[in-house]
């Protein structure tokens, strides 16, 4: 068998020509003789399963795969997978190893709260994980991102006066280098609206939504709510 990787690949976000991609890394675990290497990059289709996007044989210690909107989305947790093997004999290899799963888009920190009607206010980062690309856009480069709350309340109640209040109805990310999971960040603040009613636990949902992107990864993308 041939040695494999020194370690699991690793996958990073990375803007090349304006355009969002991922860049798959990893590097040989012994200086043995040209090595070739299989990428096979997939997402998961549902729990647990995962469909093929792009496969490439290349020498190189990387390789890249566009956020094209088509076969890979906003939304989508996406994987890479590297077999080494000898030029010449292919049947020569090493295990696959499979990078940990990246997932493209807006994520919520925390991902969901538990407060009390105290008058605390509570922050929400609110981050990309993929780099803010405006190509063809040279004014003011940013996505906004519209958010609004609902009361999921208790089934059979009416639902009442609204159970949590934000700080801005709208935030702008606006492009900066990615560092570690974010490459664009921005903040609200959640509190419980006192309502002096003693109306048990309730639960509110915060939805989120790119307002009028003219990126088209954007376009059809509608991140995951915050329960609250």
């Amino acid at each position: 068998k041939l040695t494999g990787l020194a370690m699991p690949p690793v996958i990073t976000p990375e803007l090349v020509q304006g355009r969002v991609h991922l860049r798959c890394s990893y590097s040989p675990a012994s200086p043995e003789p040209p090595v070739q290497y299989r990428v096979l990059w997939s997402r998961l289709s549902s729990p647990g399963k995962r469909e093929r996007v792009h496969q490439e044989t290349t020498p190189r210690a990387f390789s890249y795969v566009e956020m094209d909107g088509a076969n890979l989305r906003l939304g989508d947790t996406v994987f890479c997978t590297v077999t080494a093997f000898r030029r010449g004999t292919p049947e020569q290899q090493s295990l696959p190893e499979d990078s940990k799963g990246f997932y493209a888009g807006i994520k919520f920190l925390p991902e969901s709260l538990e407060i009390a009607e105290d008058g605390k206010e509570h922050v929400l980062t609110v981050l990309s994980t993929v780099p803010i690309a405006c190509p063809g856009q040279d004014d003011s480069c940013k996505i906004t991102l519209q958010l609004s709350t609902e009361d999921l309340g208790k089934s059979s109640q009416v639902p009442g006066p609204p159970d949590i209040a934000l700080s801005a109805c709208q935030v702008d990310l606006l492009p900066e280098p990615c560092s570690g999971s974010s490459c664009a960040a921005a903040t609200v603040t959640v509190t419980a609206v006192t309502d002096f009613a003693w109306d048990g636990n309730r639960v509110s949902r915060i939805s989120t939504e790119p307002v009028a992107p003219r990126d088209l990864l954007w376009r059809a993308y509608t991140p995951r709510d915050v329960k609250v």
